[in-house]
């Protein structure tokens, strides 16, 4: 489970995360939108350690900087930054031994062909384009089967297939009982993915809708997102 409580993260006096608090269960997809500079990448630096904060922020039930929460959460950043001097094989292994992923060259061997990559095993960081750096940013997020998943706009630089196997392995995951939160700011994206959405503006998350509220009210989730970012915050949407 993916918890975040009253997070507020400043910029010298510019409040890029205000008072944000919002909860991703097992077995959900979270998807966090809204428009560039809303405070999606900042909320999500925040939760995967990388930021310094005010609130609380638990993963698996640890604080989220703890050893135990960063031993069950994967993270895939916007840039992918692959270490320049190892190949995309040596990248698997670094994270399979750091994370002591029993059997990891065969789940490393597994991601790879899924994503296409096991014929780039000997290719070094440096000589990969920006689609293939993304590809082996996943597949090293997911070879120790993490609880909890953070994603970063996951879909930019991907190739169609790659887009329609990342998708489905969300899914599987899913259902095996994982915590995922994706943040994007293209809403059609990740349309059929998300079980609870999170629309954020102005760094406050001022809309929260799961898929069975918007299927019993008929509420449209993209008419929601643009009164919202189009037309302001309205009011009664916080929860």
């Amino acid at each position: 489970m993916l918890e975040v409580l009253n997070l507020t993260k400043k910029y010298g006096k510019t409040l890029a995360n205000d008072d944000v608090s919002f909860t991703v269960n097992p077995g959900e997809i979270g998807v966090l939108i809204g428009p560039n500079g809303a405070g999606k990448s900042t909320t999500i630096k925040c939760v995967s350690g990388l930021l310094r904060f005010n609130g609380n922020i638990s993963i698996c039930g640890n604080p989220n900087k703890s050893i135990e929460a960063k031993k069950c959460f994967g993270y895939i950043p916007e840039l992918p930054a692959p270490i320049e001097s190892l190949t995309v094989y040596e990248h698997m292994e670094f994270m399979g031994r750091a994370y002591k992923v029993e059997n990891w060259a065969e789940k490393a061997e597994i991601l790879l062909k899924r994503f296409e990559m096991d014929d780039k095993k000997k290719k070094l960081g440096s000589e990969l384009s920006k689609g293939m750096q993304q590809k082996l940013s996943i597949c090293c997020a997911f070879l120790h089967d993490p609880k909890v998943i953070l994603m970063d706009e996951p879909l930019i630089g991907l190739d169609p297939y790659a887009i329609k196997e990342l998708k489905a392995m969300l899914l599987e995951k899913r259902d095996e009982g994982c915590s995922i939160l994706v943040s994007t700011h293209m809403l059609d994206s990740v349309q059929g993915l998300w079980d609870r959405a999170l629309i954020m503006m102005d760094g406050k998350i001022v809309a929260i809708r799961t898929r069975t509220e918007i299927e019993n009210t008929g509420e449209d989730l993209e008419e929601l997102f643009f009164s919202i970012t189009e037309g302001g915050r309205t009011g009664g949407d916080e929860e």
